[in-house]
């Protein structure tokens, strides 16, 4: 979801939402400079993947972790984990599905093609921006991570 800062880690680490509407929780959580944001589920695949304008790497950094709403247009959450998944070198990046669903078939099946979390987004703006600190804390702060995926997802 976020990026720690370059001070605390080998390499920086930014975080993915995917609509700008995503700024002010991000900002209201202290961590909005370590957000990268993009519009929709084909532009998140192009950054990844250094694509189009994302190929510069020193101006888009891979992130540490992929934050995903289902609700994305051109390409749904769900067509994104799948294309994630299918690719060598972003298979072991961590994705977390935060989104206003609340139906058991989501969770399944984001679990199944390979989400690592799946969190449903409050809808009270203080209650997501605990949430975002909190998956913040537990993403960079607990647990270990993999390095970041290979320019390219390749």
């Amino acid at each position: 979801m976020i990026g720690k800062p370059a001070a605390r880690c080998s390499s920086p680490r930014t975080t993915w939402a995917t609509a700008h509407y995503w700024n002010a929780p991000f900002r209201d959580a202290g961590l909005g400079d370590r957000v990268r944001m993009v519009e929709n589920g084909d532009q998140l695949l192009a950054y990844l993947l250094r694509r189009e304008q994302y190929a510069d790497a020193a101006r888009y950094p891979a992130p540490g972790l992929v934050l995903l709403d289902l609700n994305m247009p051109r390409k749904d959450g769900m067509e994104v984990i799948e294309e994630i998944r299918s690719q060598e070198g972003l298979k072991r990046l961590p994705v977390v599905v935060l989104t206003t669903s609340e139906q058991p078939e989501d969770v399944e099946r984001c679990y199944a093609l390979g989400a690592n979390a799946f969190v449903t987004k409050p809808v009270e703006m203080g209650r997501l921006v605990r949430v975002i600190r909190e998956l913040y804390h537990y993403w960079f702060d607990v647990v270990s991570l993999p390095r970041g995926p290979e320019p390219g997802g390749a």
